[in-house]
């Protein structure tokens, strides 16, 4: 009997749900957080210090071990990524102080980029037709998806569980133990194999791969730098807007932003990458634009409304600049090209989430929205600009084909 029975089309699958997987757990502990707050004491800012340390570990992964996966293959990785998880998970149920959640949270973020350049490269790797295109919306569609999902079931097992600051993190427990056993049973697709190498490395692209990363990286940062404040201060806004303690409620804003984004991939996933991120950046900031007049009107339905318009704009920038860049990395980059990305997108996510904690405790929660909304637009609208100008030359099919024969 083999050891490794997947398929490679289950072995897609597989690493496809580590990616959602892995983004679930990060928006985990996020219903939870006004628990953690009332029970030890904490301000905004030790907040938005949690989470940047989750964000920090995965830049730090990502720098340190982002070829790893390139040199040792990709099923090793995976397997200490799903096991350093579910010791996360541990780590969570026992928190019985807010240092408990900075280690908590550090050795969360620490696997989360060893398991995401390692799954990313390998979805590359296992696609049945090495479809690129498939492969940046099975990507964006599962990110996405998974923070949705990851703060939805944990908002219902906080609100309507027994044990609220233990159950949630059973049930992530539970599901990396099922992934870890999956790929255990995976097939290797990295044929040369290396040793295991440790070293601090500079993010680097491939010249041929540096025009696709710049537009994808434009793409992240106007759509992810919400996503951290969305993550870190959105559940307290969503229950002042509407005026509840319920658990589930507070967490309907970032539901809303995630869910329409993983659907809009599904919907746009085949526009070209340069309309993606140019258009829907423009969507993310009008979606921006809409949150700060609900802050500043006090509006729960103008609120959840500019998170739906936002979360469509956010999925398909990000799917747009995904997808041109998964077209374009060669086999020998792949891990080291996805976790140039991730680092790209955790600096865009963790960096606004620690300034959104530090003015807040200055200016108040709705000014810091509308402050960092407004500002957020703005960039988005400059992404769009940007997106735009490296569309295709309108005539650069004329001018290249030859020029017809004369009588």
């Amino acid at each position: 009997m083999k050891s490794r029975t997947l398929s490679p089309t289950a072995a897609y699958g597989l690493v496809a749900a580590v990616i959602g997987l892995s983004l679930f757990a990060s928006g985990t502990p996020s219903p939870l957080y006004a628990s953690y707050r009332e029970l030890w004491g904490f301000s905004p800012v030790v907040l938005t210090l949690v989470y940047a340390t989750y964000a920090f570990g995965v830049l730090a992964s990502l720098i340190l071990a982002g070829r790893v996966s390139d040199e040792v293959g990709r099923r090793p990785v995976l397997l200490v990524a799903l096991a350093t998880l579910m010791g996360a998970s541990v780590l969570f149920m026992l928190a019985g102080s807010v240092v408990w959640l900075f280690v908590a949270r550090g050795v969360q973020g620490v696997a989360t980029g060893l398991a995401l350049g390692a799954a990313s490269a390998a979805l590359l790797d296992l696609h049945p037709r090495r479809d690129a295109a498939g492969v940046g919306l099975t990507n964006g569609v599962a990110a996405a998806g998974g923070i949705g999902l990851g703060v939805l079931v944990s908002s219902t097992l906080v609100q309507l569980g027994p044990a609220p600051r233990v159950l949630p993190y059973v049930v992530l427990f539970v599901l990396f133990a099922i992934a870890f056993a999956g790929a255990y049973r995976m097939p290797e697709p990295v044929a040369e194999r290396g040793r295991f190498r440790l070293t601090w490395e500079r993010p680097s692209v491939p010249p041929a791969v540096r025009r696709p990363f710049f537009l994808a990286g434009l793409a992240v940062l106007s759509s992810w730098s919400i996503g951290g404040l969305y993550f870190s201060l959105g559940p307290e806004l969503s229950a002042q807007l509407f005026h509840t303690t319920d658990v589930m409620v507070s967490g309907i804003g970032i539901v809303a932003l995630a869910g329409s984004a993983a659907l809009s991939q599904l919907l746009l996933g085949r526009t070209a990458p340069w309309i993606g991120a140019s258009a829907g950046s423009i969507g993310l900031a009008a979606g921006m634009l809409l949150v700060v007049a609900a802050a500043t009107t006090n509006s729960s339905a103008t609120y959840l409304i500019g998170s739906i318009l936002g979360g469509i704009g956010f999925g398909v920038a990000y799917l747009g600049g995904l997808r041109g860049l998964v077209a374009a990395i060669p086999h020998e980059h792949r891990a080291a090209v996805m976790s140039a990305f991730y680092i790209v997108a955790y600096a865009s996510m963790s960096v606004p989430a620690v300034l959104a904690g530090l003015v807040v405790s200055h200016i108040g929660l709705r000014s810091t929205f509308e402050t960092f909304g407004s500002v957020v637009a703005a960039i988005a609208l400059v992404v769009a600009f940007e997106a735009w100008r490296t569309r295709p030359a309108r005539g650069r099919a004329l001018h290249e084909a030859p020029a017809p024969a004369r009588s």
